[in-house]
This record gives C-alpha cells, sequence and structure tokens, in this order.
C-alpha cells in the first residue's frame, strides 16, 4: 500500500510540473507572438486609438473654427 501511494504522489508531482511546464510555455508564446504582432503594425505605419482620436478632435475644431471664421466674415461683408 505504501509503494502505491508513493507512486501516486510521484505521479502527481510530475503532472503538476509538467503542467507548471506547459503553463510557462504557452506565456512565452503569448508575449512572442503579441510582440512579432506589435512589430508588424508598426511596419505598416499603422497609428493608434489614441492617435486616430487626437486627431479627429483637432480635426473637429478646424472645422468648428472655420465656419466661425466664415459667419465672421459674412457679416463684415454684409456691413460693407
Amino acid at each position: 500500500m505504501q509503494t502505491r501511494s508513493k507512486f501516486f504522489d510521484d505521479m502527481s508531482k510530475l503532472m503538476t510540473n509538467a503542467m507548471g511546464v506547459a503553463q510557462g510555455a504557452k506565456d512565452e508564446a503569448d508575449t512572442a507572438f503579441k510582440s512579432m504582432i506589435d512589430r508588424w503594425l508598426a511596419d505598416r505605419d499603422f497609428v493608434t486609438r489614441e492617435e486616430f482620436d487626437a486627431v479627429r478632435a483637432m480635426a473637429q475644431k478646424a472645422r468648428e473654427e472655420n465656419a466661425a471664421l466664415a459667419a465672421r466674415i459674412a457679416a463684415l461683408e454684409a456691413g460693407k
């Protein structure tokens, strides 16, 4: 009985260690894949969402300023 329990304990430890190694390999593969995708995207000059939102906000502000200036010019021309 003692040897059987020892055998199962050893198998349990072996399987636990194997799962730890597999998890470590998965984490390493995930990191490598994400790094590869980041490099691929950087090589294509894609913009980040934050950059896109910032430029969109700047464009919206410029449109609003253009509309205000157009209205001001129209008012000045009407006053001549």
